[in-house]
């Protein structure tokens, strides 16, 4: 947690929640410890659904669909998502709920690595949403930003790693040294790099949210 636990209930409680399968969704995934993005999270994606209204979405990291889901349920009406996904015993999960919410035309799942599907991958996306392999960030960005339109938003969550992204990478457990310097290397590299206007906000796990300038 990297606000006050106190307060995030307290923002959370304010919420006006989503439709009942999200619900139904989320719950499942809570029980199950499949991780899905946080209620703060939410918030602010459907926020920036409305604002921004994208038409081409791309998201990298589908797991069981729910943040899919969300994004068509509060997107434009008109919207349609791009989701990748390689886990295997996710992907059959993720398609049953897209069918079961009818979703299926507006939401095209591509099972496989993200960095081989991401190379494949020609056109623009108005919006993209990374919760993905938080190592592979890093190398998810040239394509990344070849793929985001001028003028379009970069989503990307869970960059500050429950607090430890500020400490010392001696202080992170061994296993993650990887992941911790990966993303710092990301974070620096979205806050200075000459195409992005990045703001990095202490909102779940943190996220950035990148325009990519005109």
């Amino acid at each position: 947690m990297i606000i006050d636990e106190r307060m995030a209930a307290f923002i959370d409680s304010l919420d006006q929640g989503n439709t009942e399968f999200l619900n139904e969704i989320e719950k499942y995934a809570l029980e199950t410890e499949v991780p899905i993005i946080r209620r703060s999270m939410q918030s602010l994606l459907k926020f920036l659904l409305q604002f921004s209204k994208p038409r081409n979405i791309l998201e990298v990291g589908t797991a069981i669909g729910f943040s899919a889901l969300l994004m068509s349920e509060y997107g434009p009406a008109d919207c349609h998502i791009t989701t990748i996904e390689k886990y295997e015993k996710r992907i059959p999960l993720a398609r049953e709920n897209f069918a079961r919410a009818g979703a299926q035309d507006r939401i095209t799942l591509l099972e496989g690595d993200a960095i081989e599907i991401l190379q494949e991958l020609d056109g623009s996306y108005d919006l993209i949403f990374m919760d993905a392999a938080k190592g592979q960030y890093i190398n998810f960005l040239p394509d990344i930003l070849r793929l985001l339109s001028p003028g379009g938003l970069l989503v990307s969550d869970n960059v500050l790693q429950d607090g430890d992204i500020i400490q010392s990478r001696f202080a992170v457990t061994r296993r993650n040294r990887t992941i911790h310097a990966r993303m710092r290397e990301y974070l620096y590299e979205l806050k200075h790099h000459p195409g992005l206007e990045t703001v990095i906000l202490p909102v779940g796990d943190g996220v950035t949210l990148s325009v990519k300038k005109e």
